[in-house]
């Protein structure tokens, strides 16, 4: 057995925007909407996902993303009860629950911050803040100048050369752990933040809590510098995100398989024994739907999600093909109010929420697909398939991107002779080491193979 996180399967929720919440904290009543998300638990379990990854929570002024204050849960979701029990609701149904930890910036009306804008030089904060000066001013006419997450103001960078930050973030996110009993933490800008304090943070969780999972948000890159060596347990692959909704819509299997091998191969992947966090689309970008020329190429690309090598996660509401594209800086498409309720009973695209639990069924009952070693198997630009192999046996994935059925002859993996489908439950028969399919228009077979 491998650790949870390994072995899990995420559900991304962004709260702010799934509730419908103001997307401006004008420092309001406390309203609690955490009740109407305990009521999409039941339903993340019915996918298959044993985690859910929900952010940001905290108080804050506007996406979540401009922190006010880390130990307060955002009161238009509501407060700190509602979360602590919203975490016991999740762990009850055996769904561990990963938070978002964004500390690279804080925003404005953080008390350090304010503290500056008040006390001016003999703010003893001003080493907090990278690039504090008081010969320029910032855009918000401040009367200093400061460093800014990609020069959005509103986000103020934090200094880790100062202990004094460090020490807090470290508090911060013991406390998390003692009052919510979180289970991981989703490092917002990872790549970002000081590989020193990186390696305290893992001490200061280990301390804490057994397999507390560490994940950073990396766009760029060399993943591996982020993994291990007493830092992260897994980076976003953002590289395998877009070989997933590319490789499609240029009917180009090779880019996909190219990202694999050279991420995963067992002989020279970078990135070989790591597990990186696999995802389709999140709230920082266009839904999968959305970015697919070809519609019925989301069910091949979720059949990859959830059987390639990685950690998967599903964005809430793309379960059933909701659409949403930015309108320039506007992320607000991306992260719509959804009537869970509405959506089941009328979803947008029944069969791709049916075969979405279909995967995350197999998914958990084929360990192959989580600890088995990758092998290609079958490449064409239209056809692609390949085995996760675990011991004796393993689990045969092919996948079609074409309009048209496909004829298709798949050299089975050594020793290999029997096979299975894992959806029908009917034998497939094999001769000679090759499975002869004809895979229909963007159709997907997994088997089980011995």
């Amino acid at each position: 057995m491998g650790k949870w996180f390994e072995e899990a399967v995420f559900y991304h929720m962004y709260p702010i925007g799934m509730t419908g919440a103001p997307r401006r904290n004008k420092g309001a009543e406390i309203t609690h909407r955490f009740g109407e998300l305990e009521g999409w638990l039941p339903h993340i379990a019915s996918l298959g996902c044993t985690a859910v990854y929900i952010g940001p929570l905290f108080e804050s002024t506007s996406h979540g993303y401009d922190t006010r204050d880390y130990r307060l849960v955002d009161r238009r979701l509501g407060d700190n009860e509602d979360l602590a029990h919203f975490v016991g609701e999740a762990h009850r149904l055996g769904i561990r629950v990963v938070v978002d930890g964004v500390f690279n910036h804080t925003g404005r009306e953080f008390f350090a911050f304010r503290d500056i804008q008040q006390n001016r030089q003999s703010s003893p904060y001003c080493s907090w803040y990278k690039g504090v000066h008081f010969d320029w001013n910032s855009p918000y006419n401040d009367g200093f100048g400061y460093e800014a997450w990609h020069n959005c103001f509103e986000l103020a960078n934090l200094n880790y050369r100062e202990r004094g930050v460090r020490d807090y973030i470290l508090e911060v996110v013991r406390f998390w752990i003692d009052r919510f009993d979180i289970d991981g933490i989703r490092l917002d800008c990872a790549d970002c933040l000081e590989p020193s304090f990186l390696q305290e943070l893992r001490r200061c969780v280990d301390e804490k809590k057994a397999d507390f999972w560490l994940m950073g948000e990396v766009i760029h890159g060399d993943y591996s510098r982020y993994i291990g060596g007493g830092k992260l347990d897994s980076v976003t692959n953002y590289e395998l995100h877009k070989g997933l909704y590319s490789g499609h819509n240029d009917h180009n299997y090779f880019e996909i398989a190219h990202t694999i091998r050279r991420q995963f191969d067992q002989n020279g992947g970078i990135y070989r024994g790591m597990r990186l966090y696999s995802f389709v689309d999140n709230h920082d970008v266009d839904r999968i739907a959305e970015k697919l020329r070809v519609p019925g190429h989301i069910y091949p690309v979720h059949t990859l999600l959830f059987t390639l090598p990685g950690i998967p996660s599903l964005y809430y509401g793309s379960e059933w093909g909701i659409r949403g594209r930015k309108e320039g800086g506007n992320d607000d498409p991306l992260r719509p109010a959804v009537d869970l309720q509405r959506a089941l009973e009328a979803p947008e695209d029944p069969a791709l929420l049916d075969w979405i639990r279909t995967l995350g069924r197999i998914r958990r009952e084929q360990p192959a697909l989580i600890h088995g070693r990758y092998q290609e198997l079958l490449l064409t630009n239209r056809q692609y398939a390949f085995a996760r192999l675990l011991g004796e046996a393993g689990v045969l994935v092919a996948v079609n991107n074409d309009e048209k059925a496909a004829p298709v002859s798949i050299r089975l993996p050594a020793g290999s002779g029997c096979c299975t489908d894992l959806v029908s439950g009917e034998a497939v028969p094999a001769a000679d080491g090759l499975l002869h399919l004809t895979l229909a228009p963007n159709e997907s077979r997994l088997l089980v193979v011995k």
